[in-house]
C-alpha cells in the first residue's frame, strides 16, 4: 500500500502539468481571429503645393465597422488583444481615370482623434508606380493598433509628396483590412 501511494506522489506533478496544459489550451481555443474592414475617402486639393516637401492633408474621421464586427464575433472592444493592419489600398475615384502619377510618396497615419492625439504611422509607399489608379501601401512593421480600433471611430492623416499639381481636386478612397485577435467575454 505504501508503494502505491509513493508512485501516485511521483505521478502527481505530471498530472498537474497535463491539467494545466489542458486549461491553457482552452484559453488558446477561445481566442477569436477575424478581420475589420473600413472604407473612407479624402480629397487632395488642386491648390496644394508640390515639390520636395511633403504636404499634410487634414485628418479625416473614419466611422469604423469595428463595434459591429466585434458584436458579430461575440466579443467587445475591451477583449481585443491584438490588431494589425493587413492591407491598405488607395484608389483614385474622382475625377474619372485619375491616376497616382501626381504622387511621389504617401504616408498614412492613424490616431484616436482628428487632432492627431497618439498619431502613429500606419502604412506608407515610396516611389508610387506611374499609371496606377489603385495602390497598395506597406503596413508599418510591428505597429499594434489595438487602441485605435477600440472606439467606433478613428482619424487618418495623410502626408503626401506630390510630383505635380493635381489639375483638379482628387478624391481618394482608403480601403483598410485589420486582423484582430480577441478573447470571448
Amino acid at each position: 500500500m505504501m508503494l502505491k501511494i509513493s508512485k501516485l506522489l511521483l505521478l502527481l506533478p505530471a498530472l498537474l502539468g497535463v491539467l494545466l496544459m489542458a486549461g491553457g489550451c482552452n484559453k488558446v481555443l477561445s481566442l477569436l481571429r477575424f478581420d475589420v474592414k473600413d472604407t473612407q475617402s479624402f480629397t487632395v486639393p488642386a491648390a496644394y503645393p508640390y515639390g520636395t516637401v511633403p504636404v499634410t492633408l487634414p485628418a479625416v474621421t473614419v466611422n469604423s465597422t469595428s463595434t459591429t464586427t466585434y458584436a458579430n464575433n461575440n466579443t467587445k472592444a475591451q477583449y481585443v488583444q491584438d490588431v494589425k493592419l493587413e492591407e491598405l489600398t488607395l484608389t483614385a475615384t474622382s475625377p474619372a481615370g485619375q491616376t497616382f502619377d501626381i504622387v511621389k510618396s504617401v504616408k498614412l497615419y492613424i490616431s484616436t482623434d482628428a487632432m492627431g492625439t497618439n498619431k502613429v504611422l500606419m502604412a506608407s509607399l515610396d516611389n508610387v508606380p506611374k499609371g496606377a489608379t489603385s495602390i497598395q501601401l506597406n503596413p508599418a512593421p510591428d505597429t499594434k493598433l489595438d487602441t485605435y480600433l477600440q472606439n467606433s471611430s478613428y482619424a487618418l492623416t495623410s502626408e503626401v509628396l506630390l510630383s505635380t499639381h493635381p489639375p483638379q481636386d482628387v478624391v481618394v478612397r482608403v480601403d483598410s483590412k485589420f486582423s484582430v485577435a480577441a478573447s470571448l467575454p
